[in-house]
């Protein structure tokens, strides 16, 4: 049974995040050929202010890029 753990920075619509699912699912099945019905997705969004890059977090690099 595949389980797949996907993290992304939060903000992103509740449409979104199941097109992701549907198109993460879709294409672990047919590369791994596991029925859908087994494939697993784990969705982790972290808040902007816990996700650094380059020493920052997204949430003061967005600020400051204004």
């Amino acid at each position: 049974m595949p389980f797949i753990q996907i993290t992304i920075a939060e903000g992103r619509s509740p449409e979104k995040v199941e097109q992701l699912i549907s198109e993460v699912t879709a294409t672990v099945s047919k590369t791994l050929d596991a029925p859908k019905e087994n494939v697993r997705v784990l969705i982790t969004e972290v808040p902007k202010t816990h996700w650094g890059i380059a020493g920052q977090s997204i949430s003061k690099r967005k600020e400051e890029s204004k």
